[in-house]
């Protein structure tokens, strides 16, 4: 690797974590650049680079990098949509996979978990307090509701201190001592589509490029697939 390459700071949504995981070293590897990748909810990242935070390339939901690339501190014409991830339910490793195809099997399945796990602040967490209030079924789960405030949040079902845990399935898939049960209801389902640009400020945009490059080539979509997220539409 050469020493005197750049390092390029990547502020991403844990949503592709396992995908940077595999990609990164090959990328690295193959172009003598140095990532250095930071991990947070959209929203977080969003703070982040409203603050002033240097970074080079961000992975954040669509609607955030839009919305960034209108303020100017993302370049527009470096964006790209990487792919999409829809919501599901993991329980811990052994436990009863509770039924949830449908929105009957699935409101049974809140209803008669004894807790469940939603993100605090990520898209997952804010859609499933809007979920549970269209379910007629707010009131019923108020109690049973805990917070996950940040990453995979799985990770408190397979430690018992949840029932269920309800977020993207890219994020779900990959932790240890979980089960997954299956996906939202297709009537029920939300698809967050996650994108790629590079800081305005970026020190590299070429590096910035080649690495948004990577991410979106037809190579890695097999990869991305296999960590739970689909194609883009």
């Amino acid at each position: 690797m050469n020493q005197d390459a750049p390092t390029i700071k990547v502020l991403s949504t844990h949503a592709v974590v396992e995908v940077l995981g595999e990609l990164g070293p090959a990328f690295e590897r193959a172009s003598g650049y140095t990532l250095s990748c930071g991990y947070d909810p959209a929203s977080a990242i969003r703070r982040r680079i409203d603050g002033n935070e240097e970074f080079d390339v961000a992975i954040v939901t669509r609607t955030v990098i839009g919305d960034l690339a209108r303020q100017g501190k993302i370049l527009a014409e470096t964006c790209v949509d990487l792919g999409r991830s829809g919501l599901g339910v993991s329980v811990r490793k052994g436990a009863p996979r509770p039924a949830v195809s449908s929105v009957e099997d699935f409101k049974r399945a809140l209803l008669s978990a004894k807790s469940i796990v939603r993100s605090a602040e990520g898209t997952s967490g804010q859609y499933f307090m809007t979920l549970l209030e269209r379910l007629g079924i707010a009131g019923d789960m108020r109690d049973k509701i805990r917070l996950g405030y940040s990453g995979r949040i799985a990770e408190l079902v397979a430690r018992g201190e949840a029932e269920l845990a309800v977020q993207q399935v890219s994020e779900l898939l990959p932790v240890a001592g979980t089960d997954y049960a299956g996906p939202f209801p297709p009537e029920l389902q939300l698809y967050t589509v996650f994108s790629a640009g590079a800081g305005a400020d970026c020190k590299n945009r070429a590096a910035a490029k080649a690495f948004i490059d990577t991410l979106a080539a037809p190579a890695a979509a097999a990869l991305f697939k296999s960590k739970g997220l689909e194609p883009a539409r």
